[in-house]
């Protein structure tokens, strides 16, 4: 791609989700949403592949029918309350219908089933925009309408953990492992939203710093399934020696980063009295757990297949930049131990 365009493309990705943070009108939002999802799609579909041509059209789709809602129930909202101030919504109708569009904008459950198609058809860098990038402006909207309707958001952010669990087990494209991963730490977000906002946006901070490492890695090995990933020891042994705990952290187990945002969420729902969806919750996170063993288990566990469909790919020095991955992989291994420093901040 021209990198005249490639800057365009991506001031306009950068201008649109500031215009949405920057806005108190529902309309301006609007607008930069639409910047957003316009600016993106000439990188999906920029290589010109069947599949990646097909992604960009669901996205496209899912992203307009998205944006019509929430211009729908931002009209309907100043209709009933003569109000345009994204702060001032007070009737419950508007307030649910945004919310609805907001979750299918980011992939919640149960609208999430645009996500691991349209991430499947996408290269890896691309990938890790959508996966990252793209959910800033929405979840900057939800956090300002602040959602008054509870048991709407309990339910989403459940169904999004167990669908997000459930929906990577049999996978073996490992872009789509990441997209029911993406699902399911969202869900996490937004069970805690109404609780804490500041804690959803730790846990948003905690997600983005591990996939972006975990997609860094896979670009740098050049996978998009399981089996390639059994070769990437020969390439670089000591980044494959790190993945696991990065994939690990990924699941939230102790002592890595992605442990702290779960556990502060638990907390957080005990103390609210939500015992029950707590433990729903928790167990759900084992069956993401499941799938990040089975990554682990291949990388650094098992010999590649010598057959000739799982022939070893070229190994070609890379041309990637290493210091960001480095930064993001000790940021999403090391960073437990900040948590008292993270909860001072927290505090309101």
């Amino acid at each position: 791609m021209n990198p005249y365009i490639l800057a365009i493309l991506l001031f306009g990705l950068g201008l649109g989700t500031t215009i949405t943070f920057a806005s108190s009108h529902w309309l301006l939002a609007w607008m930069g949403l639409e910047m957003n999802t316009l600016a993106i799609i000439p990188l999906m579909a920029q290589h010109h592949h069947p599949r990646a041509v097909e992604a960009t059209t669901k996205y496209f789709l899912t992203q307009a029918t998205a944006a019509a809602m929430l211009l729908f129930a931002s009209v309907t909202n100043a209709w009933l309350s003569g109000q345009w101030d994204i702060q001032q919504m007070t009737h419950p109708l508007p307030i649910t219908i945004i919310t609805l569009a907001l979750a299918l904008k980011i992939g919640l459950a149960p609208v999430h089933a645009w996500l691991p198609e349209v991430l499947q058809g996408l290269d890896l860098t691309v990938g890790l925009i959508l996966s990252t990038w793209q959910k800033l402006a929405p979840f900057a909207l939800i956090l300002q309408i602040n959602p008054t309707n509870s048991t709407i958001l309990i339910i989403l952010g459940l169904a999004s953990t167990l669908i997000g669990g459930w929906g990577g087990l049999n996978q073996t494209q490992l872009r789509k492992i990441l997209a029911y991963s993406s699902i399911a730490h969202l869900g996490w977000m937004i069970l805690v939203l109404q609780f804490s906002p500041s804690l959803t946006l730790l846990t948003l901070l905690t997600y983005f710093v591990m996939t972006f490492s975990t997609f860094l890695v896979f670009k740098l090995n050049k996978a998009t399934t399981i089996n390639t990933l059994a070769t990437s020891w020969t390439k670089a042994p000591l980044l494959t020696s790190l993945t696991p705990l990065i994939l690990l952290s990924l699941g939230g187990l102790p002592p890595l980063t992605g442990f702290m945002p779960k556990w502060l969420i638990l907390q957080e729902l005990a103390k609210q009295d939500l015992a029950l969806t707590a433990t729903v919750a928790a167990l759900s996170a084992l069956l993401s757990l499941y799938f990040y063993l089975r990554l682990s288990y291949a990388m650094t566990l098992t010999m590649s297949p010598n057959n000739l469909s799982g022939t070893t790919p070229w190994r070609l020095s890379s041309t990637q930049l290493t210091l960001p991955l480095a930064i993001s992989t000790t940021m999403a291994i090391c960073l437990l131990p900040l948590t008292p420093a993270a909860t001072a901040l927290l505090a309101p």
